[in-house]
Formats: structure tokens, sequence, C-alpha cells
């Protein structure tokens, strides 16, 4: 489970890094398209906490329940910084209740995109959540390049060695 776990914190931390750069774009840039899957770096950011919420909320039950994968979790990048922390500290919360058991145990739900139902092992489904994160944190930093902002260095590696966290 310390797997889990440490991609929790990992999440927190490069998500984190993410807000305090983009905290520094005005209102243009923010929403500027930049040619990502969600146009804009808001776009990006706001469908990453979406599709948190909606796995989140598939795995527990509880919270936000988006039924579009682009749904506005918010209107400011005040309020979307907002509700990426309180995901955060969702997914952290998950993370930590994780049992070998219930990872090994079968899985159900339907996805938005094709509501049809879909059962599995849960491993597979909490290690795309984490991929997925990762996935749309590289086109957030794409946006960022694309708007002239530094680089970032997000990749996990400079998380276990920043942090001084012992997961590996």
């Amino acid at each position: 489970m310390d797997h889990y776990r440490m991609f929790a914190a990992y999440n927190a931390w490069a998500n984190m890094l993410l807000y305090e750069a983009a905290a520094g774009l005005n209102e243009e840039e923010l929403h500027r398209d930049t040619g990502a899957f969600f146009r804009s770096l808001f776009g990006t950011l706001n469908h990453l906490v979406t599709a948190d919420r909606v796995w989140l909320h598939r795995f527990t039950g509880h919270g936000p329940h988006p039924t579009s994968l682009d749904a506005r979790a918010a209107d400011t990048f005040a309020d979307l910084w907002a509700a990426r922390r309180e995901e955060d500290a969702r997914i952290t919360a998950f993370a930590e209740s994780l049992t070998a058991e219930a990872l090994a145990a079968t899985f159900h739900y339907s996805p938005i995109t094709k509501p049809e139902p879909v059962s599995h092992k849960l491993g597979p489904a909490v290690a795309h959540f984490f991929n997925h994160q990762t996935h749309h944190r590289g086109q957030a930093h794409m946006c960022l390049t694309v708007l002239g902002k530094p680089s970032l260095s997000l990749d996990m590696i400079y998380f276990v060695r920043s942090a001084g966290l012992s997961f590996l």
C-alpha cells in the first residue's frame, strides 16, 4: 500500500507546484487556447479536478459526482485551487485506506463516456487514476511552456529526493 500512498503524496506535491506556477498567470493566459485536449491551462486543471472527483466517487461512493468529463469544477482560479487541495486531501485519505484485499476485489462502475457496466479488480483502476493525473499534468506543463513560462520539474524522483522521503 506504500506504493499508492507515495503516488498520493506525489500527486499533491506536483499539483502544488503546478498551481503555484499557474498563480502567476493573468486571466487571459489561464484561459488561452494552447492546443491542449481541454484547450487551456484552466480547462486542463479543471478536467483533472473533475476526473479525480469522478474516480473518487466511484471508489468511495462519497463526494462530488460530476456527470461529464468537462464539468466545471469552479469558475475562478482561486476556487479551482481550493477544490484541488480538497481533492488531494481526499486522495490521500483514500490511499491511506487501501488494503491488499480491497485492491484485489472486483470493482464495478459505469464509465461516463460509454455507460455500460464494467468490472475488474480495483488495483488497475487505482493505477489508472494516478496515471491519468500524470498524463494531464503533462498537458498542463505543455500549456505553461506554450505561454512562455519556465519548465517545472515534476518527475516523481525529484519529489522523492526533495521531500526526503523513503518511499523507494
